[in-house]
């Protein structure tokens, strides 16, 4: 299996660097958008706000992308703070995507028919 890391490629100028940024910029940004789809099939399963953050969830991603970081090459307290940080914006857009649900009609969890 050939790691992550060794799969960056020696730079001698910044257009290179760049360009190795911007190329893998194009498969994060699909694979975010397609994240937070799921953020907002979670807003719709949850439908309640209390729901949406849920700590043991986080903790289980950490444990489960840290040691996936060293198998890789990579930084698991990098990772972490990354995935940290990534959750925290996807728990304010599932905040946003349920009032948006709710907005379009979807009745609050103890208020459905």
């Amino acid at each position: 299996m050939t790691r992550a890391i060794d799969k960056v490629k020696t730079c001698s100028t910044m257009a290179e660097v760049r360009a190795g940024v911007n190329a893998l910029d194009d498969i994060l940004v699909p694979l975010l958008v397609e994240r937070s789809g799921y953020m907002t099939q979670a807003a719709t399963v949850k439908n309640d706000e209390a729901l949406v953050r849920d700590e043991a969830r986080i903790q289980t991603i950490i444990d489960r992308v840290r040691p996936q970081a060293m198998a890789q090459g990579g930084n698991p307290d990098l990772i972490e703070r990354l995935y940290r940080a990534m959750m925290e914006c996807y728990i304010d857009y599932e905040h946003q995507e349920l009032a948006r649900l709710r907005a379009a009609g979807l009745q609050p969890k103890g208020e459905q028919p």
